[in-house]
């Protein structure tokens, strides 16, 4: 299989990816990655905490934001160097979520991109904010471009 890797972009390019959060997701990314907070599994006691029912895990939420990334924009040859996260409400099972990613810059002699990210629910509210940093690998054993 031939993949294009890209190796220029534009400022403010974007690009969205949207999933509905079900109870399967939760349960299995629970099984996955061992966080088996009684917050995620346990409806009742779910039910009693301040967020009144069952949450998606934080880290499955920004998992779309990495999806966009690897798959979209910068896409194909990404490798993140560093991704900030601010969990600003809660996912509930049934939510449709969106992470958008926005290019804030590019250095092309270096491969090297930064991009706003941002997931929002049905209702348009922030549920994570962020800022991922990568590089492209198609840059990576190259000299730096002189200016």
């Amino acid at each position: 299989m031939s993949v294009t890797e890209r190796t220029d972009f534009i400022i403010g390019e974007e690009a969205t990816l949207t999933k509905v959060v079900s109870l399967e997701d939760i349960q299995t990314f629970a099984r996955i990655s061992q966080d088996t907070n009684p917050l995620h599994l346990d409806r009742e006691y779910a039910e009693s905490t301040m967020f009144k029912g069952q949450i998606a895990h934080g880290m499955l939420v920004a998992g779309l934001i990495s999806a966009v990334l690897g798959t979209m924009l910068p896409g194909p040859g990404a490798i993140y160097l560093n991704q900030t996260l601010q969990f600003t409400a809660p996912v509930y099972p049934g939510d449709t979520i969106t992470a958008k990613v926005v290019v804030m810059s590019w250095d092309k002699g270096r491969g090297r991109i930064s991009l706003k990210t941002e997931v929002f629910n049905q209702d348009v509210e922030v549920v994570v904010l962020g800022e991922a940093k990568l590089v492209m690998s198609a840059f990576l054993h190259r000299k730096p471009e002189s200016n």
